[in-house]
């Protein structure tokens, strides 16, 4: 929304309704290993990584959702190994607080000044979005808040 880039349209996951032959690990083993990986610390998107790099008992598992029939996120929201926000909302407050102390340091960097409206604004609107379901009603976001939860 803030950059010149374009987007990135027409690039869908291509169709599959089955996982591959070649990986036949077991349902029960790879939401073991996702629930490990969550209790290790890792978000979501770098537990998917490392199932299809490292895989599970040895036998990598390109597509978690076709496996398992759940996403990544609901196998953690079964074992209550789910984080308090959601993965992109909290990166973006990692972003606006590395921002903020940037900020705090050289005050007179403005093209970083910018970066870090821009921040807040998406922060702001993921709220919104988020607000109600995945977090709290009264929840409003400031750079105090963020700090204290990160």
């Amino acid at each position: 929304m803030h950059t010149r880039r374009r987007g990135s349209s027409d690039s869908d996951k291509p169709v599959a309704d089955e996982p591959p032959e070649w990986s036949d690990v077991d349902d029960a083993a790879i939401e073991e290993r996702v629930v490990e990986l969550a209790e290790q610390g890792h978000d979501p998107s770098v537990i998917g990584l490392k199932l299809r790099d490292e895989g599970v008992q040895g036998t990598p598992v390109p597509d978690v959702k076709l496996a398992t029939g759940k996403k990544i996120t609901e196998i953690l929201e079964e074992n209550d190994a789910d984080s308090e926000f959601p993965e992109d909302l909290h990166n973006l407050m990692e972003r606006a607080v590395r921002l903020r102390e940037h900020m705090d340091e050289n005050p007179t960097d403005h093209q970083n000044k910018r970066a870090l409206q821009n921040t807040q604004s998406k922060i702001r609107r993921l709220v919104d979005y988020y607000r109600g379901d995945e977090i709290d009603a009264d929840f409003t976001y400031s750079y105090d808040t963020a700090k204290e939860l990160l």
